[in-house]
């Protein structure tokens, strides 16, 4: 297959996890005793390193810090090719997120942004897009007051000529309504999960019925492929190439170790997938295999490339 003219863009911000695995979560003013520890660069890499396994062009297009944790980011993503839009930030350092990991596979966050909360216009201008890129957003980045309203403006403003993909992530419920819905009315592609829908749309549903609540409650263009990720059970997807139908598509059986950082990769793959020329149904599929294989390994970015998924 020829390359793609095109290249996958992300402004998911990439900071560092430092993951405790722990039998219960404490009780508020208590303590419990951590099995296990990692740090590791995580965050926006695992999207980057999905898509860049599939064998097409990835830039980063986020802050990194000009401290330690910086160092870390920029060594992980030269490790996989990624390119970087930017220069270190020499104001401060990249943030961190402590992760506490049940053994149920259940991980609860607290994130600390560092500098990657603070991207500004004028550095949104810096690189070169084109109508051939496909670029990723995450509710995270539209969280933050300076790159949320940075990020809203720019894309607004008309000057993202790239296709839009947004994930919006657990915290979507958090983002101004008023900036969820100014990008919803941009994307090309929203891609999230059961819990994030139902926050997004305020429905308690589930599946199919939950689709069409999203198709009618949020602001989507009408050509705006929708993407609802259910676990363990695959997911579902209307709209873009299939049109007004609802199909499903399951995810191949397999014993997860960890399932953090899963949908990260479903969309890295599902967006380098698409930029390879794929047919949405084939590139859901890829998706769901994907997924499906980095839950059954421990730690960030462990996505799986194209070799192994042949």
């Amino acid at each position: 297959m020829a390359a793609p003219n095109g290249q996958v863009l992300s402004l998911v911000s990439i900071l560092i996890d430092v993951t405790l695995s722990v039998s219960h979560l404490p009780p508020r003013g208590g303590d419990v005793l951590a099995d296990t520890a990692r740090t590791e660069v995580g965050g926006g890499l695992n999207v980057v390193t999905a898509a860049a396994r599939q064998g097409v062009r990835v830039s980063y297009l986020g802050r990194h810090g000009a401290g330690r944790n910086g160092d870390l980011v920029r060594r992980a993503l030269a490790a996989e090719g990624v390119q970087l839009a930017l220069p270190p930030t020499e104001t401060g350092d990249t943030g961190f997120c402590v992760g506490l990991a049940e053994p149920d596979l259940t991980t609860s966050y607290i994130t600390l942004p560092g500098v990657e909360g603070d991207l500004t216009p004028a550095e949104l201008e810096v690189p070169a897009i084109t109508g051939s890129d496909y670029l990723v957003l995450s509710g995270y980045d539209l969280l933050y007051p300076v790159s949320g309203a940075s990020i809203t403006d720019w894309v607004v403003a008309g000057k993202v000529p790239a296709k839009l993909i947004l994930d919006p992530g657990p915290l979507v419920a958090r983002i101004p309504a008023e900036r969820s819905f100014a990008i919803l009315e941009h994307l090309d592609v929203l891609t999230l999960n059961e819990p994030e829908a139902q926050e997004l749309s305020a429905t308690p549903f589930t599946g199919v019925t939950l689709v069409n609540a999203l198709r009618r409650e949020l602001p989507l263009p009408a050509g705006a492929l929708v993407v609802l990720r259910s676990g363990a059970s695959g997911c579902y997807a209307t709209g873009g190439a299939l049109g007004d139908q609802i199909l499903s598509f399951p995810v191949p059986r397999v014993e997860a170790v960890d399932t953090a950082g899963a949908g990260d990769t479903h969309t890295g793959v599902l967006v380098a997938r698409l930029l390879l020329g794929d047919s949405v149904p084939d590139a859901l599929v890829a998706a769901n295999k994907a997924a499906a294989i980095s839950v059954t390994r421990l730690g960030a970015a462990t996505a799986p490339t194209a070799e192994e998924m042949a």
